[in-house]
């Protein structure tokens, strides 16, 4: 079992378009909506592919209402915690190239009663779970010690915990020191203060967050895979596209992949492979769709233990 907790979920909706071109009107080529959020989209691939998971998540106004029902429509589990704002909508470009372009609202303030019942839901429902995974953006009124407060929480019962988000709240959850977390690029170059030009740079910085005390580092590099780093690995997987549809949501559903690959007994690189190959089968779908297995055929992710390390990162 793997709970998820999103904090600041979202109704997806992504439309698709020629070509975006500013300041014009634009005809839509078509249109799809999904549930949406980081932790949200974790649990959809892990439910896609037939694993066990809870997502956790405020729910709130006729967009709550919605994201209810699109994922009861989709089975996954969920344990929905009513707040007095509404969930936001988030709006996805897409053009043919897979170019996107986000439009992300802020979400509803949340109350300190409202985290708190978050919080609480969360442990309830991950008394018995492999993971309990944080995942995505703050909402307004949320405290930027959220997730490390988590991490804590589920440490302290003996529990697992990986994180995966960005800005002050991602730093304040890696000091708490969580067993995983899964920055991408640029989230990790953030994190550690200067940039990552060359995959030796990645790693290098991966591993001193393995020093202090994270046990698996696995950062997503889009086109460029993936890297997953422990104290004894340093394995790296890719699996390219030739026709790239959506990135929205490759990194949750390999951060999905690579929490499946380990909660069923599979070391790091085996994970990350697992892992790679969800988040690549996402890039070949619309919008923010989840791979089925069906949608796995084809995907073949290449795996080395002994990476090119002057590799430039795109």
């Amino acid at each position: 079992m793997i709970v998820t907790l999103t904090p600041n979920p979202s109704i997806d909706r992504a439309v698709l378009i020629d070509a975006l071109r500013r300041g014009e009107v634009h005809r839509a080529t078509g249109s799809r909506i999904d549930p949406g959020g980081k932790g949200v989209n974790v649990s959809r691939a892990l439910a896609a592919q037939g694993a066990d998971t809870v997502a956790v998540l405020p729910s709130g106004g006729p967009e709550g209402h919605l994201l209810d029902e699109l994922l009861d429509s989709a089975g996954v589990a969920h344990a929905s915690v009513p707040v007095s704002g509404t969930v936001r909508m988030n709006i996805s470009v897409l053009e043919p190239d897979g170019t996107t372009t986000k439009l992300n609202e802020p979400g509803p303030t949340l109350s300190e009663a409202e985290v708190a019942a978050l919080l609480d839901t969360t442990l309830e429902r991950s008394s018995s779970a492999g993971w309990v995974v944080g995942c995505g953006s703050m909402p307004p009124g949320a405290p930027t010690d959220l997730y490390a407060v988590l991490v804590r929480r589920v440490r302290e019962r003996g529990g697992r915990v990986a994180i995966d988000s960005s800005g002050a709240s991602f730093s304040a959850a890696v000091a708490a020191t969580p067993n995983l977390i899964k920055p991408n690029h640029e989230e990790l170059a953030e994190l550690v203060g200067h940039e990552l030009p060359m995959l030796r740079d990645v790693r290098d910085a991966a591993r001193e967050l393995v020093s202090d005390g994270i046990e698996v580092v696995a950062v997503s590099l889009g086109g460029d895979g993936a890297l997953v780093i422990t104290a004894d690995v340093c394995a790296h997987a890719i699996a390219p596209i030739s026709a790239p549809l959506s990135t929205v949501g490759a990194g949750d559903c390999m951060l999905a992949g690579l929490l499946h690959g380990l909660s069923t007994g599979h070391e790091p690189a085996d994970a990350l492979v697992t892992g790679v190959t969800w988040g690549s089968a996402a890039v070949t779908l619309p919008g923010s769709r989840v791979p089925s297995p069906a949608d796995l055929a084809g995907i073949r992710a290449e795996l080395t233990l002994d990476p090119d390390l002057s590799r430039a990162i795109r």
